[in-house]
């Protein structure tokens, strides 16, 4: 018996269909919090925010959105204050996490998450705010993986015009080309995943989700080869990888693949993870610690098809 087997309620693994929050439109308002790393002024988001605002947005700012503490932007307690203000407020319509860093995971179980779960929202981010995704996840309802405030400044157009598609319901699809090491196969599922550190670290917490049936993107930065390896083997023991349906890799952004004494690329280590499984497995989908940050609606089913010449990802 796994760790799911053990943990993960009946609820928790019935769940098949996770909620969609309502699409933006002109007009709604939207909430700038900082759950991790700290900003080191306004200036960072100035772009975000202007962004937003030309897409019709109101936005509020969270009232610690520029403390710091440490690491983090603010204490535990300002931090939990201004996402619980975010989540608790109905006229918020998305929660746009200004950054990752480290440190949300010091706040997530004290959120009280009652009212979000009557009035569904938008939680959007990457990097450390996987954790935010996958306890809504747990709750059973759909986020947002993309491009933050404090990023905007490098993003790419196309990362700007997929985060819009997500969060205004446009049409969203994608193909790429053909990595020579992908495997290949055609599958279905709910989309579902972020940044591998951190979904590794939330097994058999309160925000550890059923991977079974699913379709699961990763992806990380500054992580040696080991690490990435020693991670995937965690996944892989834990039971976490066996009952997907697909795996799509995103940036692995790091220097240490210079370093050839590992043996391996990061692909390589993931091929490696989980060759006897029967699923399509893609790289270098750009999204993650990369300018060109695509938009990623976890909590929707995608239907992934990877060929000899192309990969195309599209929402059903």
């Amino acid at each position: 018996m796994n760790y799911q087997e053990n943990y993960l309620s009946e609820a928790d693994k019935a769940i098949k269909q996770y909620t969609i929050p309502p699409y933006l439109k002109k007009g709604d308002s939207i909430m700038i919090v900082a759950p991790a790393g700290f900003l080191t002024d306004s200036t960072e988001i100035d772009q975000g925010i202007e962004l937003a605002k030309s897409w019709g947005l109101n936005i509020k700012l969270g009232k610690n959105l520029f403390k710091r503490h440490n690491h983090f932007a603010g204490t535990d307690l300002e931090r939990q204050n201004d996402m619980q203000e975010a989540l608790d407020n109905k006229n918020i319509k998305a929660i746009w996490c200004s950054r990752g860093g480290y440190g949300t995971v010091r706040i997530v179980d004290q959120l009280n998450f009652s009212a979000f779960k009557k009035n569904p929202k938008w939680i959007i981010g990457y990097s450390d705010i996987t954790t935010l995704h996958e306890q809504v996840h747990r709750l059973g309802f759909a986020s947002i993986h993309a491009t933050m405030p404090g990023g905007m400044r490098r993003a790419t157009p196309e990362a700007k015009e997929t985060l819009y598609k997500s969060l205004f319901g446009e049409d969203l699809s994608y193909e790429v080309t053909t990595n020579p090491l992908n495997k290949l196969g055609t599958s279905k599922g709910v989309l579902i995943g972020g940044n591998l550190s951190i979904i590794m670290s939330m097994l058999g917490s309160n925000s550890d989700i059923d991977p079974k049936g699913k379709i699961l993107f990763i992806e990380d930065v500054g992580e040696d080869l080991y690490r990435v390896d020693r991670m995937m083997y965690t996944l892989k023991r834990n039971g976490f990888l066996k009952d997907l349906k697909g795996i799509i890799v995103g940036d692995f952004d790091y220097k240490t693949e210079e370093n050839i004494l590992f043996g391996g690329t990061h692909r390589e280590i993931i091929l490696n993870a989980v060759k006897e499984y029967d699923y399509p497995v893609i790289f270098d989908f750009p999204a993650g610690h990369i300018r060109n940050n695509h938009a990623l609606i976890f909590g929707k089913k995608v239907k992934l098809e990877s060929n000899a010449t192309s990969v195309i990802i599209s929402y059903k």
